[in-house]
């Protein structure tokens, strides 16, 4: 049984048949272009997936300081802070090194030069949805952690892995943090999906997928067919800017 079943199970057990909104979010993020993507799209999700990983390291803070009594919180916390179990990696972690997963990829993202423009608009795109994120509530911010843990990201995991290209020393440490990340996550029992399975998921951590997948296709539109990068986040900029005048 896969861990997207052990999650429909727990459902099912609890009496709840309703697809959430979050759940469609998912598959949109799956079904994207993802097999089309060039070298350079898939850097780009690579340094805004570091953004991503802050946010899974800052909201599963969250969830243990909510619940600092929950054993399986406290395992599933050694399994992503302060851990070997994605060392070692040429250039990024050494053998038996251990770090916060947003950390290696903090790493991975030094393996490969961009622009520092590029670098710049990369890092605004983080910065933005960090902050959204961080203004969300903590109740929120802790059940997305199940939505990711049980099955959510090991499906974007295995969706991103379609992508053709992964020849360069960034992209290849990627792939590392992906493959492994499925490994932690697949096991329906043992696996971290397991782990937090209780906080059970719904409506609520919708947001945190949507500002999920809008940042991936500002930073890669080719996803969906869209714009070049660049024109895309400063056409979205502009707008932003004429809407707020609009409005005084």
């Amino acid at each position: 049984m896969t861990s997207r079943e052990g999650q429909s199970q727990s459902r099912l057990t609890q009496g709840e048949l309703k697809v959430f909104a979050y759940e469609r979010v998912i598959d949109d993020i799956c079904n994207m272009n993802w097999i089309n993507l060039t070298q350079e799209d898939l850097i780009n999700v690579a340094w805004v997936y570091y953004y991503f990983s802050v946010q899974f390291r800052e909201n599963l803070e969250v969830a243990r300081n909510l619940y600092p009594d929950d054993d399986r919180l406290r395992q599933l916390d050694q399994g992503e802070r302060d851990t070997d179990n994605l060392s070692p990696w040429p250039g990024v972690a050494a053998i038996g090194e251990r770090m916060n997963h947003d950390e290696f990829m903090r790493r991975t993202l030094t393996l490969t030069t961009i622009s520092e423009s590029r670098r710049r608009d990369l890092a605004a795109l983080g910065q933005d949805y960090l902050t959204k994120i961080r203004a969300m509530e903590d109740d929120s911010r802790a059940s997305a952690i199940a939505s990711y843990e049980d099955g959510g990201l090991e499906r974007v995991f295995r969706a991103i892995l379609k992508a053709p290209h992964w020849s360069n020393p960034l992209l290849q440490a990627f792939r590392h943090f992906l493959a492994e990340h499925i490994r932690f996550d697949s096991d329906p029992e043992q696996g971290h999906g397991a782990l937090c399975r209780h906080l059970t998921p719904d409506d609520r951590v919708h947001a945190l997928w949507a500002e999920f997948r809008q940042m991936l296709v500002r930073a890669a539109p080719r996803l969906t067919g869209g714009l070049n990068y660049l024109n895309y986040y400063w056409i979205s900029k502009m707008s932003k800017s004429a809407t707020q005048i609009a409005s005084i």
